[in-house]
């Protein structure tokens, strides 16, 4: 009986198994996403403050004061939200994978930091597995630590405010979706 028991448990585990690996939707997609990205910690909202260096984009795809649809999964809630656009500025983008100051795991592939929140990064592109100092502070620990390049974008980057699609979370200054993660 025990040897019964024991098999169907493990054919019922397989299974289950199986079938949420098979899943396909749009949330399952964005958990993976967001869970792949580590963003416990982030602040979703931000002051709205950019360093000072940053150049306000001449001609954006998306003017500020106008509204789009976010495509990006960077966090729980965000794919399909419809943004107010509150700044567009020229720049490089990057992602990045570095360990917080504050200890704890690496996070993997953060989506965005831009040339200006790197520390001494001046004004070239900085190559895939350069290693910088972050003056980002958009989660915890970020600010100071040091990071891996991953790859980098040359884009325009906003500043959204959305209403998270999962709950319906006010989110204001959310820096940086680029141009490409957004669509009319």
């Amino acid at each position: 009986m025990n040897i019964k028991n024991s098999l169907f448990v493990v054919i019922l585990l397989a299974l289950s198994l199986t079938l949420s690996a098979c899943s396909s939707d749009e949330k399952g997609n964005e958990k993976q996403d967001m869970n792949q990205m580590n963003h416990k910690g982030m602040n979703h909202s931000g002051s709205g403050e950019v360093p000072k260096e940053l150049k306000e984009a001449i001609n954006p795809k998306y003017e500020v004061g106008s509204q789009a649809i976010i495509k990006a999964s960077h966090m729980e809630g965000m794919k399909g939200a419809k943004a107010k656009i509150i700044g567009a500025y020229d720049t490089t983008a990057y992602v990045v994978s570095y360990t917080p100051t504050t200890g704890g795991k690496r996070v993997e592939n953060h989506k965005w930091v831009i040339q200006e929140e790197i520390r001494d990064a001046g004004n070239k592109t900085l190559k895939a597995g350069t290693e910088v100092k972050l003056n980002a502070n958009h989660m915890k620990g970020m600010k100071g630590a040091t990071a891996d390049i991953v790859s980098s974008e040359k884009t325009t980057v906003y500043m959204v405010d959305y209403t998270t699609t999962t709950g319906g979370e006010k989110v204001t200054n959310h820096k940086w979706v680029t141009e490409g993660e957004l669509q009319p």
